[in-house]
């Protein structure tokens, strides 16, 4: 299992990278997390020979602007999209004039689908609910024997403990600078992502969805990093273009 970053920016796009994106390349499937105009690098990723799967956390624009680059993309086995009942209805809306291109226009076939746990994936796969200012998802799944949760746009809260409980690799935001000791429900500091980790047993940390104002250069990433490794030590913040392998 190969997990690239593909935008690694909260809020909008600095020379410090896109705004989120993370493709799983897993053996049975490319499974992409959030849509952040890091979402268009995935085109030179995907397999054409592997089904290709969007999960979307929520509805704000830093997680769905790159969805506007569609056009550029000619996948023949098109892009299955997946959210909950109060993010896909809104998400079908938002891919349509005057906002930007119809999917019927598209050369990439899209097909939205709701989640309601009664799937069927390639791997075992949850979500759960976040702690954030409008209605957003973690997911979770395990392929290859290897399971990997995606947390962005959270406070500290149980289901994030949850969904990263014994994980092989726990992604979760980064948005507030070490030591921020300003009261925030809905974003992680460095220090409150890393002790999420330790106290869910999560084996590897990766920071990413930073905020572009609290972290201008990449030198406020590497203080975020090292903060965290104080608590969790196999911590790594990540850049665009930042590949782990599982």
């Amino acid at each position: 299992m190969k997990i690239i970053f593909l935008g690694t920016n909260g809020w909008y796009d600095t020379r410090t990278g896109n705004t989120v994106s993370v493709l799983v390349d897993t053996v049975d499937a490319c499974v992409i997390f959030d849509a952040g105009f890091g979402f268009y690098k995935a085109k030179d990723y995907i397999d054409p020979g592997k089904p290709v799967l969007l999960f979307i956390s929520h509805l704000h624009l830093d997680h769905i602007i790159g969805l506007h680059t569609l056009p550029i993309f000619k996948l023949p086995q098109g892009i299955d999209i997946y959210a909950p009942k109060n993010i896909i209805g809104p998400l079908r809306a938002f891919l349509r004039r005057p906002f930007t291109t119809p999917p019927l226009l598209l050369p990439t076939r899209l097909r939205f689908h709701e989640i309601r746990g009664k799937e069927r994936f390639p791997f075992q796969f949850e979500l759960a609910p976040l702690r954030h200012s409008v209605p957003c998802y973690g997911y979770r799944f395990t392929s290859e024997g290897a399971a990997v949760a995606y947390c962005t746009d959270t406070g500290v809260c149980g289901n994030l403990k949850r969904l990263a409980r014994g994980a092989d690799l726990f992604m979760t935001e980064c948005a507030m600078p070490p030591g921020d000791k300003a009261p925030n429900l809905f974003h992680l500091t460095p220090e409150t992502a890393a002790r999420a980790a330790k106290e869910a047993g999560a084996k590897r940390l990766a920071l990413f969805h930073f905020d572009p104002g609290k972290y201008p250069t990449f030198q406020k990433r590497r203080e975020a990093e090292d903060a965290a490794k104080k608590i969790f030590a196999d911590t790594i913040a990540a850049k665009d273009g930042t590949v782990i392998d599982l």
